[in-house]
C-alpha cells in the first residue's frame, strides 16, 4: 500500500491507495497555514487513520508521497517556500516516523497530478503524457516513458511560460506573450471584458459584469453557449491560442496525449472539440496519426494518486 497527501493552501488531504494507484481511503483536514510543526502533526495524523479506517497495518505501507505548491528540494524532501502556505525550509523526511519507517518523495502538486491522470485517469495506458492545466494561470507536467520529467532543476513542466504570441502582453513571470498571459480563465475574463469595452456589440455579459462587479470564465462559457456572439469570439479566440500552444507542446514531445485540467477543462467536450480540431490543422504528423486531446477525469484525487505514485 502506498499514501498519497496533497498539502495545499486551503485543505491537506491524504489517500490510502493500492500498488495500482486506486483510493481505499481517504480524509482531509483544514491546512494549518504558517504551522510547519502543525502539519506535520496533520500529515502523520491522516496517514495513520487512512490506514485504521481500513484496518491496513503501518507496517503495510511501503511509501508516502507528498504533492505540494511552491519550491521544494527533493533530494532531502524538503519544502522551501509556497505564498499561501505561509512555511519556509520544512523537512517531512521524518514527519512519519516511528510509525512509518519508510520513504518520503516530494514533488509539485501539478506534477503529481500529471501523473495520477497518466496513471489511472484520461491517460491511461498511454506512456507519454502531457498534462496543461488551466486555472488562474497555467501549469502542467511531463509524464515521459511512464515516469514524470521534471528536469535538472525539478522545474521542468512550466507549460504557462512558453511563449505562444511574440513581444505579447506582458505576464507576471516577466516575459511577454506567454501561454499563460493568453490560455487561463483569467485571460479568457481580460478577452471578454475587452471585448466588451472595445465595442457596442450587445451581450449578456453585460448584464453579469454591471449586476456581480465581474465576469468568470464559466460566465463566458454560459453565454456562448445561450448563442451569446461576443462570446463565441472570445472563446473561439482562446481556442486558437491554446491549441497554438498544445500543437508547439505535440510538435516537440509527441506525446501519446494531451490531457486538460484545471477550472477551464469544467466545460468538457465543448472546450476539447474545437481546440482538437485546430490542434490537428497546427500539429506535424505523419500520416493520419494525431496526438488525441482529452479531459481530465479524477478532479483533485489526480493530485493524491500522483503522489502516491512518486518515486526516485
Amino acid at each position: 500500500m502506498k499514501i498519497g497527501i496533497d498539502l495545499g493552501g486551503t485543505n491537506l488531504v491524504a489517500a490510502l491507495c493500492k500498488e495500482n494507484g486506486e483510493i481505499v481511503s481517504k480524509l482531509s483536514v483544514p491546512t494549518k497555514v504558517g504551522d510547519p510543526e502543525g502539519v506535520k502533526a496533520d500529515m502523520k495524523m491522516l496517514a495513520k487513520k487512512v490506514c485504521d479506517n481500513r484496518g491496513i497495518s503501518y507496517k503495510h505501507v511501503t511509501s508516502i508521497g507528498l504533492g505540494v505548491p511552491g519550491s521544494f528540494i527533493k533530494e532531502t524532501c524538503t519544502f522551501e517556500f509556497a505564498t499561501n502556505l505561509q512555511m519556509r525550509n520544512v523537512c517531512f523526511a521524518e514527519a512519519f516516523k516511528p510509525e512509518f519507517d519508510v520513504p518520503v518523495y516530494i514533488d509539485n502538486d501539478g506534477n503529481c497530478a500529471a501523473l495520477g491522470e497518466a496513471l489511472r485517469g484520461a491517460g491511461t495506458g498511454a506512456r507519454n503524457v502531457v498534462m496543461v492545466t488551466l486555472g488562474t494561470g497555467v501549469g502542467g507536467g511531463l509524464v515521459i516513458d511512464g515516469k514524470l520529467y521534471t528536469g535538472s532543476n525539478n522545474i521542468a513542466g512550466e507549460i504557462g511560460h512558453m511563449v505562444i504570441v511574440a513581444g505579447g502582453d506582458q505576464c507576471n513571470c516577466g516575459r511577454r506573450g506567454c501561454m499563460e498571459r493568453y490560455c487561463s480563465a483569467t485571460a479568457m475574463i481580460r478577452m471578454a471584458n475587452e471585448a466588451m469595452d472595445g465595442s457596442a456589440d450587445e451581450s449578456s455579459l453585460r448584464a453579469v459584469r454591471e449586476q456581480s462587479g465581474k465576469i468568470t470564465a464559466k460566465d463566458v462559457c454560459d453565454a456562448r453557449d445561450a448563442g451569446d456572439a461576443l462570446a463565441e469570439r472570445v472563446f473561439d479566440k482562446y481556442c486558437d491560442y491554446l491549441a497554438c500552444g498544445l500543437a508547439n507542446l505535440i510538435n516537440i514531445l509527441q506525446p501519446d496525449c494531451i490531457v486538460l485540467g484545471g477550472g477551464v477543462s469544467g466545460y468538457g467536450e465543448k472546450l476539447a472539440a474545437p481546440v482538437r480540431e485546430k490542434v490537428g490543422a497546427d500539429q506535424f504528423k505523419v500520416g493520419d496519426k494525431m496526438t488525441p486531446v482529452h479531459i481530465a477525469t479524477l478532479g483533485n484525487d489526480a493530485g493524491l494518486i500522483g503522489a502516491a505514485m512518486l518515486k526516485r
